[in-house]
């Protein structure tokens, strides 16, 4: 008989085999097919594609391909961005783009492509970001974009796009920015983009609009830039309620045609630019002051009449342009003397051809104030004093900066023009190859830029981890728009580059925070966008992605080489297992082994259980005490020997989810006591295990109970309950933010990580994505925010935090006034594709809220529903400021409940002991506060922590 080992050695290496020949393709074959048709519709003159046809996408770096750094289910690496930008591409979109179904970002920025946007874009709902913008792009925009409910920006502008603005944009739910300028879009602005629940940004400037604006765009209360210049809104006026946008930074409708009076802006809180000008407005300015950080004031070329409000002195003001109007009385000199500017400052006043008569005051203006009033009666009629000075015919002053070079004799830099000295290095003449950058503001909330200069250089040095002297502003320039058109160099710090460049990781960083649009959002500098970024000189080897997707292939390669390995080493094993089988010396060697922490800690307050006594609780893990699963592992019921029911959450094999939370649990719940916050009794770290052991919980999670899957009759809790359960999670988190030293954020608040009790008291749970609040730093300033990597669940996740990484409390609040929408409506955070924030906010507009409260809790009164919903919705504001802090949350629930009957919130008569069993209730009463009872079993009541699953429940709870 042959020997079993040889039957194992072949065994073991055919499947090597297999692993190596299967690694050779990387990347799903029907990718790779889409990535050739595209590259076939694509005219490449400069040959920038030309690795295209080598290899496999992601294991050789195609240009502009970049991946996952992980395979899919399906054993392929798929592609995740396709970035194309500004490589002289000309051709057309092909349609197979609608088949790469996971892309993540689509650009083709700055290239000469022709032709229309295929419709099978539509087809790609994964797509974040597409950005199409600077082509020649032709033909309508096409309906089926409105499928991509996941897209945050469309930046479609600068084409030849033609024809209406589909209806069905109103459901990119999730879009932030629409840039559809300079293109030829016409016929009526869609009134229903007002229900766009998180719009920031519309501009729709330089195109053939017509119709009226819609009043319905008051609604969109996250709006921050509305730029509607140059279209053509004849007849039709400014919707007074317009005034409502509270949000608006910048209202731009040049040339549009408009008609009528201007509304009176000033309850607007944040607007700081308005330009009206080149309209056919009537009647006179608005008397009442504007906000005080009013940049710009731009009324020009209309019809006005009357006389210039007394209070149009603002200390920001760059540009008051009232000319060309029918204005009459007397000029207030005030505006300019009551202005305190500092040098960097600038303010123009244009009041050139009206029917001004006289001037009040001190007509003489400060160096940096330029005042014109040619065309006026009092240029020909007064006799004021160097009044001629300011009456001649100047042209618009030009705001162009640009650095002048630095002499230095004491070294030299290399002779070409590539190295140059850093301006602002703490280094006298410190030679250096910066990164050159073409960057524009596409629509500023200024008109000068120097008294922002400093600002801006903060912002954006900040925002990529640089020091401020890194960057230098070469020169910037104002462009039709206006937009604010900038040469950027980046220089590598003289502390880290003895080479005097930045190495190539580096440059990848930079690069991919600007063209993944992950800066931090600055309403005040509005929207960005990158015109180059240019890799010349020492940097000119470097191709932009070649850094992170090299990492992909080393991966790879590395994998390559683990997998031959241990391949070798388990053919070394077979041999020896069947070694000791046969000498019948075998035993069970293998343990789990699989992720322990090497950390054998003693945490005070903390029982270290062994692996004996919780595999002797669960029955060996038996599957009918499994109650739960999840990312981190499976969930079992136990008994400890005291007879304390517990809930064991055991890791799986190999899950690196679950040896970061297993750690992170441990280190938070250990120091925290609080009734509203689960119990953490101990863990287990030994024999490759690792296992967290829990009170336990047995009325499941508070999701199970919204939805009704605590019930077979699908029944579930009254207002009061829901309120009190509410309570209950408020509070547990007010703990955290407050009471904690230091503080956590959970940072993955929701209804399946909110646990009740045998007495349904609310307890949050889950701590393994949590994060502390660093210390005070070196002036005693408390941290208002943690930069991390986006981790949490859909639906639930704090918008802000999803576009600036930065995780604060008010991130916990959102996520708690979602599952408060949850606990009203009975409905998930999303669900077929609608947002439950988006569809709140759409019936209370329509005044239909009742029709979306949960009818299965039963009786409430209004009063308190309608209180509960208004906190609800201040907790899932867009802007963090805007939201209530977890302490003023806690109040405003306390005053809700102090207007309902103590028994609406009480459950003294139905509870559950430890076990799950029905507990005998204090009262003869056999029912409480308009709820039956019912006992449907005699078996435990299953158990859920965290987002694991539960099943069966014992008791139901169903209005009378």
């Amino acid at each position: 008989m042959p020997d079993p080992r040889i039957h194992g050695c072949v065994f073991a290496v055919m499947f090597c085999f297999v692993i190596l020949t299967a690694d050779s393709q990387q990347t799903d074959p029907s990718e790779v097919k889409v990535l050739l048709g595209i590259r076939k519709s694509l005219i490449d003159p400069k040959g920038h594609l030309k690795n295209w046809n080598k290899s496999d996408p992601c294991a050789a770096n195609w240009t502009g391909v970049w991946c996952f750094r992980k395979k899919g289910a399906d054993g392929y690496f798929h592609v995740r961005e396709l970035y194309l930008m500004n490589l002289n591409l000309s051709g057309s979109l092909a349609p197979q783009l609608g088949q790469l179904s996971q892309l993540h970002i689509l650009s083709f920025m700055w290239n000469n492509l022709t032709g229309t946007i295929p419709k099978e874009i539509g087809n790609m709902t994964s797509l974040l970001l597409l950005l199409l913008n600077g082509n020649q792009l032709s033909g309508s925009l096409p309906d089926e974009l409105g499928n991509l409910s996941n897209m945050t920006r469309l930046q479609v502008d600068e084409n030849q796009l033609s024809g209406p603005i589909p209806e069905s944009f109103a459901n990119m739910i999730n879009v932030r920015h629409l840039h559809m300028n300079n293109n030829s879009l016409s016929g009526q602005l869609p009134s229903n983009l007002s229900t766009l629940p998180n719009l920031l940004h519309l501009l729709l400037d330089n195109n053939n609009l017509s119709g009226h604006l819609p009043a319905e765009f008051s609604k969109i209360h996250t709006l921050i830039i509305l730029q509607l210049d140059n279209n053509n809104f004849s007849g039709n006026g400014i919707p007074s309620n317009y005034v409502n946008l509270s949000s608006l930074v910048k209202l731009s409708l040049r040339n549009c045609s408009l008609q009528g009076p201007i509304p009176d802006f000033s309850s607007m809180p944040k607007l700081s630019y308005l330009d009206l000008s080149w309209n056919q407005f009537t009647g006179s300015i608005p008397s009442n002051k504007l906000a005080d950080h009013m940049t710009t004031i731009d009324v020009s070329n209309n019809h006005l009449n009357g006389s210039i409000p007394q209070n149009f002195s603002y200390p920001h003001l760059q540009k008051l342009a009232l000319e060309n109007n029918l204005l009459t009385g007397s000029i207030t000199a005030s505006f300019w003397q009551n202005i305190s500017l500092n040098n960097s400052a600038k303010l123009t006043i244009n009041l050139q051809n009206n029917l001004l008569s006289d001037v009040v005051g001190n007509l003489k203006t400060p160096a940096n104030v330029t005042l014109r009033l040619s065309g006026n009666p009092v240029c020909k009629d007064s006799n004021i004093q160097s009044i001629d000075q300011y009456c001649g015919h100047e042209g618009d002053e030009v705001d162009i900066n640009s650095n002048s070079k630095i002499e230095c004799q004491v070294q030299s830099c290399p002779l070409d023009n590539f190295y140059e000295y850093a301006p602002s290095s703490p280094v006298p003449c410190f030679c250096a190859a910066p990164l050159r950058i073409g960057y524009r503001l596409k629509s500023p909330s200024f008109s000068f830029f120097p008294p922002y200069i400093t600002d801006f250089e903060s912002y954006m040095t900040e925002s990529l981890d640089l020091n401020i002297y890194q960057l230098s502003i070469d020169s910037y320039a104002w462009e039709e728009g206006p937009r604010l058109n900038m040469h950027l160099k980046f220089f590598p710090s003289y502390n880290d580059s003895e080479s005097n460049t930045f190495n190539a990781s580096e440059v990848h960083r930079i690069g991919d925070m600007f063209t993944s649009w992950h800066f931090p959002r600055t309403d005040f500098f509005g929207p960005y966008e990158l015109l180059n970024f240019t890799l010349l000189g020492p940097y000119a080897h470097l191709i932009a992605d070649s850094e992170r997707r090299s990492k992909t292939s080393t991966g790879i390669i590395v994998a390559i080489i683990i997998g031959a390995v241990a391949c070798v080493l388990a053919i070394s094993a077979i041999v020896i297992l069947l070694t000791y089988r046969r000498n019948g010396k075998y035993k069970h060697l293998i343990s789990r082994k699989r992720m322990s922490t090497s950390i054998h800690m003693k945490v005070d307050g903390m029982k270290a259980f062994t692996y004996k006594e919780l595999a002797l609780a669960t029955n060996k893990f038996d599957i009918s005490n499994k109650v739960g699963q999840g990312g981190y592992g499976n969930v079992y019921k136990g008994i400890l020997s005291d007879d304390t029911f517990v809930a064991v959450k055991r890791a799986e094999e190999s899950s690196l989810q679950g040896q970061k939370e297993f750690l992170t649990e441990i280190e938070l719940l250990s120091r925290l006591h609080h009734r509203n916050l689960v119990t953490l009794i101990g863990y287990c770290d030994e024999e490759g295990e690792q296992m967290l052991v829990y009170e336990f919980m047995p009325n499941g999670t508070l999701r199970d109970w919204i939805s009704g899957k605590r019930s077979k009759t699908k029944e579930s809790l009254g207002f009061g309950m829901r309120l009190r359960v509410a309570m209950g999670a408020a509070k547990g988190i007010v703990y955290l933010h407050t009471e904690a030293n230091p503080p956590i954020f959970h940072r993955d608040i929701k209804a399946s990580n909110i646990l009740l009790d045998s007495k349904f008291t609310a307890k949050v749970a889950d701590f393994g994505l949590s994060r502390l609040v660093p210390y005070l730093d070196e002036e005693g300033t408390e941290p208002k925010y943690v930069s991390t990597v986006v981790k949490g669940t859909p639906g639930y996740m704090d918008p802000e935090y999803l576009l600036t990484h930065k995780l604060t409390d008010k991130s916990d609040v959102y996520s708690l006034g979602i599952v408060f929408l949850e606990l009203l409506t009975g409905m998930h955070p999303i669900s077929h594709g609608k947002n439950i924030v988006r569809e709140v906010n759409l019936a209370c507009q329509s005044g239909m809220v009742h029709s979306i409260i949960d009818s299965r809790m039963g009786f409430y009164q209004s009063e308190c529903v309608e209180k509960f919903l208004t906190l609800a919705l201040s907790c899932c504001q867009d802007n963090p400021e805007e939201r209530p802090s977890m302490l003023d949350v806690v109040r405003e629930l306390e005053d809700i409940m102090a207007m309902l009957p103590e028994t609406e919130t009480s459950f003294s008569d139905v509870t559950l002991d430890n076990s799950g069993k029905m507990a005998p209730s204090s009262s003869s009463s056999p029912s409480t506060s308009g709820f039956n009872v019912t006992r449907k079993d005699q078996h435990m009541s299953e158990y859920v922590l965290g987002s694991d699953l539960v099943s069966d429940v014992i008791p139901t709870i169903v209005p009378r």
